[in-house]
């Protein structure tokens, strides 16, 4: 049985989590958990440039198979939206570069699929994730769980029809994706959605 490794990315310009797990058949182990601090960065697109970095240094040094990510939910603060989706979209970019695929869970599936609970805390998922996978200690912050919590939840959707939107290359984001591309920008780069 050939294994796999699942890269989980809780993407967010303050802190950026990710976690990564190994699957043999239906089983599941813990690898690491982590968090890309960026608060002490003013310049916005300084820390892009460090997310993209650190998530093709996570893809070259542990080769996943896959990548699990956690989707922007709607807010109210369009600013934050705004930030928080180029940080999902480096996180994507660093992957597609990497012919990684690519698989968005809206927040409340991932929480679903860990405690059975669409609306839980995040203590309340990092507490399951202690369990599932008998980690000793949690971190201080729990955007690293977060980021495991995503790879786990693919995990547990792995195998079953429309897991969500994936993606496993460019060439397979444009053809999914063709109202994103703009005739007008260069090389056919993304344009905002009209809403």
């Amino acid at each position: 049985m050939k294994e796999k490794i699942i890269l989980g990315i809780d993407p967010g310009t303050t802190i950026m989590g990710f976690g990564l797990i190994k699957v043999e058949g239906k089983t599941m182990q813990f690898m690491q958990l982590n968090e890309l601090d960026l608060k002490k960065y003013d310049d916005h697109y300084l820390k892009l440039k460090l997310i993209f970095e650190r998530t093709v240094e996570l893809i070259d040094t542990h080769h996943p198979d896959e990548i699990a990510i956690e989707a922007p939910f709607y807010g109210k603060n369009v600013q934050s939206m705004l930030k928080l989706g180029r940080a999902q979209g480096v996180a994507m970019a660093a992957g597609l570069s990497r012919q990684i695929p690519i698989t968005e869970y809206l927040p409340k599936k991932i929480k679903m699929a860990i405690t059975g609970n669409g609306n839980a805390s995040k203590e309340q998922v990092a507490k399951m994730l202690q369990s599932l996978l008998g980690l000793k200690t949690l971190p201080k912050n729990l955007d690293a769980t977060d980021g495991l919590a995503a790879a786990v939840c693919h995990f547990y959707n792995s195998g079953r029809v429309e897991v969500g939107k994936s993606y496993s290359g460019w060439s397979a984001f444009v053809k999914q994706n063709p109202q994103k591309i703009s005739p007008l920008s260069p090389k056919g780069g993304i344009k905002q959605p009209n809403k």
